[in-house]
């Protein structure tokens, strides 16, 4: 009998454990897009020392663009694209010295060929006795000044080719410049919030703030208590007065830090300075949820 007994005694604490660790997770939460909020902003360069000026905005706040997108143009823009056509117009004056040298090399080779066969001409002709000596030296002379002359003047063509690769090397560098004065957007995505606009100095908060709206996620703040009842994978339903309907979603990730909560409960007797760990939602459908980045909601996690 005893056995009996105490071998319900342990089905019941079972049962108990079991139903514990299968219960549902109410918390509250936010709507985030995937990988959260990007701050675009411009890149540093040596001409905006003190922070670039907006000159040129492409878009407007709700615009869906792609990656690589024009969004916005700096001031220094005009200053690189004087320094893009001077380059340029090194580039071809470079192209222009190689086609000198290269027809001056091209004299310069001719004229070395003639020599050599007037030195062999008059060296044969000293064999025969007909020419003498020192005009068949002077021409043999003439024949070296000339080789060298050609060999002097090959060097230059590959002096002045490597100076058309420094050239546009050069170019490059400056065109890598140029394109820094040109704000793009960096992922596919929809434009959140305009910071700054044309005649204003780009600060640290950026220019927008773009956000991959497609794929919306909701963020929530589970009581570090309650932490343990969550696994990636299960489902959870997400609400909101403002939605109109409820989303559905699943348990993509738990971060791995706890915190204060954000999310504060209207209800005065909440718990403000709680601990809580944040657990992202993927939403099946982010349609209903593309427009509103923050919004606070209610998240259930079903066991």
């Amino acid at each position: 009998m005893l056995r009996i007994t105490l071998g319900l005694a342990f089905l019941v604490i079972n049962v108990g454990a079991f139903a514990q660790e299968r219960q549902a997770v109410s918390a509250l939460g936010r709507l985030e897009p995937e990988h959260g909020i990007i701050k675009v902003s411009a890149s540093s360069t040596p001409e905006a020392i003190l922070g670039g000026l907006i000159v040129e905005l492409h878009v407007e706040e709700g615009d869906d663009v792609k990656r690589g997108d024009l969004l916005a143009v700096t001031d220094t823009a005009a200053v690189m694209q004087a320094f893009a056509k001077e380059a340029e117009a090194g580039v071809v004056l470079s192209e222009r010295g190689v086609e000198s040298a290269r027809s001056k090399a091209q004299e310069a080779c001719v004229r070395a060929d003639v020599a050599a066969r007037e030195a062999a001409r008059r060296t044969r002709l000293q064999a025969q006795g007909v020419a003498g000596e020192e005009e068949a030296d002077s021409a043999r002379g003439e024949a070296e000044a000339m080789k060298a002359s050609c060999a002097s003047a090959s060097t230059a063509v590959r002096l002045s080719e490597t100076e058309v690769d420094v050239a546009r090397a050069h170019l490059f560098r400056v065109q890598t410049a140029l394109e820094r004065s040109y704000i793009r957007a960096p992922v596919d995505g929809r434009i959140i919030e305009i910071i700054v606009r044309p005649g204003e100095l780009i600060g640290e908060s950026g220019v927008l703030e773009l956000a991959q709206v497609s794929k919306m996620n909701a963020i929530a703040e589970v009581y570090e208590t309650d932490i343990r009842y969550v696994k990636t994978g299960q489902r959870a339903t997400v609400s909101s007065p403002v939605l109109d309907r409820e989303l559905s979603g699943t348990v993509k990730s738990i971060r791995q830090k706890v915190q204060k909560q954000d999310e504060i409960d209207t209800d005065p007797a909440a718990r403000k300075d709680a601990r809580i760990v944040e657990v992202t939602i993927a939403l099946d459908d982010s349609e209903p949820a593309a427009g509103l980045t923050n919004l606070q909601v209610d998240v259930v996690i079903q066991p």
